[in-house]
């Protein structure tokens, strides 16, 4: 590899500027002649000058290298790079914030999740992020998110860690030599771990910040390893942008069968999304993000990022045999003389996690695109233990799930989380949706409008028998047995009942699945512990449904029955 100067090490072109100019005016404003400057030209528009050597576009090979060398990691006896996040071993939820400026200012959602920070704020800390770069080796990748052609984004991810820039590059859509040739950045991720930020003086809630800059497209992170920060604030400025596209963003796993027809997956961390969407009879398109327009389903990503916690070569097959060299594991153990991991191990976190690339899936559906879906399957991990393991939604049932968005999060997934804690998460996701998510729900609307084959499931992967505690987790083999009875339309016909309390369709009968598990009932050792246990849970439904204004009356009556 020869360097183009003293300074860049790449094996690619240069790519082009990037503008701070709203997205919608970003082309326009670029000249012939300025998509074609220089990659120092271009950072020098970020205000970054007077850096150490960049590292743009690196190989795989070349990424582990620079992080073995640099200490950032260990390479497993698998050949994947074991990495450790440190303090933040998940997404932090409270040190995210959108910044407050006029342009975008009416559009979004200000809630617990889009916390507003002062444009003045962020430009400090931009400063300082520009302050620390000063003199420091830096890793960019160029590339793109968006499946599809027609509404892919152009994305630059800076590092100064090797490791993270491995993720980004595994993570992303890896652009050919022509591609880059002509590359233009419309988000700019800064990810700094180095750089902390100051409580007192940056109005933080901790040393940690992701903060996102809508207009600008430009996300600036420090304080945190942990690289699900990178991959969820690019889906964050996607669940905006898209939808000016008339595309609906959506946190959904999708695959294909061999018949040429599409399915989603929608769930939050843990509730087995990216296990269930990988099956050997059908071609994964994507593990977790995904955009549904007017010509069908596109993955916004090119790999996935699975968590490994009990990991198993018999459950997910696919899974285990994706992380080898070009994989990157985060808080994984390993043996200290074998290098094996060891993926029972929980001592840093219930959140241990793998990035790797799409086509480390042997049967990935290249292309990264596929039909308007037959099938949308909505995941929930039930802590409750009361909703039944599958249960067919009409469209009203549906956009009334999806704005509930019903789950438990799991250990691990988010930093303080040690059980199980039910939860509501409107689109199975909220704290990703800068928008109302009457928008996102409206638009999915539409789509079972214009799509009235599409069938809609809804699906518990969590507990049966008891709650948390009392009762087991839903065994897997029953769950996948269950949809793919539902993938092959085998349950379109079946005789069906409305649950009492749920009223959604529970089927009587399921190939492979015991009959007693489908009615959660049947499962408790005592049938009015059930009914009180699920009046809880009705209740809940009702007092979260209630922040939601305007919403169709016939999705309204889609509520639970409350005594």
């Amino acid at each position: 590899m020869t360097p183009i100067n003293p300074f860049i090490e790449t094996p690619s072109s240069d790519a082009a500027p990037f503008c701070h100019l709203p997205l919608s005016q970003w082309h326009s404003a670029l000249e012939p002649e300025t998509a074609a400057g220089t990659l120092l030209h271009s950072l020098a528009a970020l205000g970054m000058k007077h850096l150490g050597q960049l590292h743009h576009n690196l190989s795989v090979a070349h990424l582990v290298e620079h992080a073995l060398r640099r200490g950032e990691g260990q390479l497993a006896s698998n050949g994947a790079l074991c990495v450790e996040t440190g303090k933040y071993t998940g997404r932090s939820p409270k040190d995210r914030y959108i910044v407050n400026e006029p342009s975008t200012f009416a559009d979004i959602d200000w809630n617990q999740h889009n916390v507003p920070i002062a444009e003045v704020q962020f430009e400090r800390l931009y400063q300082r992020a520009i302050e620390y770069v000063q003199g420091r080796d830096l890793y960019i990748f160029d590339g793109f998110v968006g499946a599809d052609p027609n509404y892919r984004f152009g994305v630059r991810v800076i590092n100064e860690l090797a490791s993270q820039n491995l993720f980004a590059h595994q993570l992303f859509l890896r652009p050919t030599a022509a591609e880059l040739q002509t590359h233009r950045p419309d988000f700019t991720v800064i990810a700094l771990p180095g750089l902390q930020g100051i409580p007192e003086t940056d109005g933080l809630h901790s040393e940690a910040f992701i903060i996102l800059h809508l207009a600008r497209g430009i996300v600036l992170i420090g304080g945190s390893r942990y690289a699900g920060e990178i991959k969820k604030s690019v889906f964050s400025l996607l669940n905006y942008h898209m939808t000016k596209r008339g595309v609906l963003p959506m946190h959904s796993a999708a695959n294909v069968g061999p018949d040429g027809k599409t399915a989603l997956f929608f769930g939050l961390s843990g509730t087995g999304k990216t296990s269930l969407s990988v099956d050997s009879e059908r071609r994964l398109i994507g593990d977790d993000e995904h955009g549904w327009s007017a010509d069908g389903i596109f993955n916004f990503e090119g790999g996935c990022y699975a968590k490994t916690i009990h990991l198993s070569p018999v459950r997910e097959p696919q899974i285990w045999a994706a992380l080898r060299f070009g994989a990157l594991l985060e808080n994984v153990i390993l043996d200290p003389q074998s290098r094996v991991p060891n993926y029972d191990d929980g001592r840093l976190t219930e959140n241990t996690r793998a990035a790797y690339p799409l086509d480390h899936i042997p049967n990935c559906e290249p292309s990264g695109v596929g039909q308007h879906p037959q099938t949308i399957i909505f995941l929930t991990a039930d802590a409750f233990g009361v909703l039944p393991p599958i249960a067919r939604l009409t469209r009203e049932q549906a956009m009334y799930h999806f704005l509930s968005g019903y789950t438990s999060k799991l250990a691990g997934t988010e930093r303080g989380i040690t059980t199980p804690q039910a939860t509501f998460s409107a689109c199975f996701g909220q704290c990703f949706f800068p928008l109302p998510p009457t928008l996102y729900a409206k638009m999915l609307g539409e789509r079972l409008l214009h799509h009235p084959h599409t069938q809609v499931y809804l699906v518990n992967t969590g507990w049966t028998g008891g709650s948390y505690g009392v009762g087991q987790r839903m065994p897997i083999v029953y769950t996948r047995a269950m949809i793919t009875a539902a993938l092959a339309g085998q349950l379109h016909e079946v005789e069906s009942a409305p649950h009492p309390v749920f009223k959604v369709l529970v089927p009587k009968q399921v190939p492979g699945v015991p009959g007693e598990l489908l009615d959660p009932r049947q499962t408790w050792s005592n049938g009015e512990a059930y009914d009180r246990q699920a009046q809880e849970l009705a209740r809940r439904f009702t007092e979260n449904f209630r922040q939601f204004r305007g919403v169709d009356a016939a999705v309204a009556a889609a509520a639970p029955n409350v005594e």
